[in-house]
């Protein structure tokens, strides 16, 4: 498998919207006032990672795992506790996991990029039971430790696990589990910036993550629906 250069497989409408998001991202930071550098090195790498993985390539997995911790810290300094556990304890070591399942798994016919697996009725199964069992725990603690936004931080941690599932398993789907997920980021954030308007560019940076989990999500399945002609 070729890792040399993760970009080889972006066509110059994949070029455009990604550079037009790290553009869009940038702005909103700067017009923001004072640049927090965390915050825009953490969306960069966000945007990136999440380019990449709608291509299907495992460098993404490597940038979400910086991602996670650059956004954990970021959470912390809002006691947003639920974010900071979500990807700290359960996003990162998921994204290691799914580098690992992604570079075992590689579909010959599209060059490095993951294979996609089909899930079945097992699976699914097994994704709700996990969902529940991990929302329930995280949930508790996060009551224990008085978190703001109480309800919208134990509904991030649901969409949030169960992306994360779904990336580790090479589903299809995965982008709609993490557009679930944007959506209520952009809400937890907005909440944060009407306490704190430095958070503004989070909540920006999130919706943009929202095109590029939808983008992915329609990337997937056109690779699919190609993977099963050529079978």
């Amino acid at each position: 498998m070729n890792l040399n250069n993760p970009f080889a497989s972006m066509r110059a409408r994949d070029w455009a919207f990604w550079l037009g998001s790290l553009a869009v991202v940038a702005v909103s930071n700067f017009l923001g006032g004072d640049v927090d550098p965390l915050t825009l090195i953490a969306a960069l790498t966000g945007v990136t990672a999440l380019m990449l993985a709608a291509k299907g390539q495992v460098f993404a997995q490597y940038l979400m795992i910086v991602f996670c911790l650059l956004y954990g810290a970021i959470s912390c300094r809002f006691r947003y506790w639920g974010e900071m556990l979500t990807y700290l304890g359960m996003s990162l070591p998921m994204a290691v996991w799914s580098a690992v399942t992604w570079r075992r798994n590689t579909a010959h016919e599209a060059g490095s990029a993951v294979a996609i697996r089909r899930l079945t009725g097992r699976d699914l199964a097994l994704l709700v039971l996990a969902t529940a069992a991990v929302t329930a725990l995280f949930g508790w603690l996060l009551a224990a430790l008085d978190t703001p936004n109480l309800g919208f931080s134990i509904l991030s941690v649901a969409t949030s696990f169960l992306a994360a599932a779904l990336t580790m398993l090479r589903s299809s789907y995965y982008g709609l589990g993490y557009a679930a997920n944007d959506i209520v980021l952009v809400v937890l954030w907005v909440l944060a910036s009407c306490e704190d308007p430095a958070y503004i560019p989070v909540a920006v940076n999130f919706g943009i993550f929202l095109f590029h989990d939808f983008y992915g999500f329609l990337s997937w399945k056109k690779r699919e629906r190609h993977m099963a002609q050529t079978a």
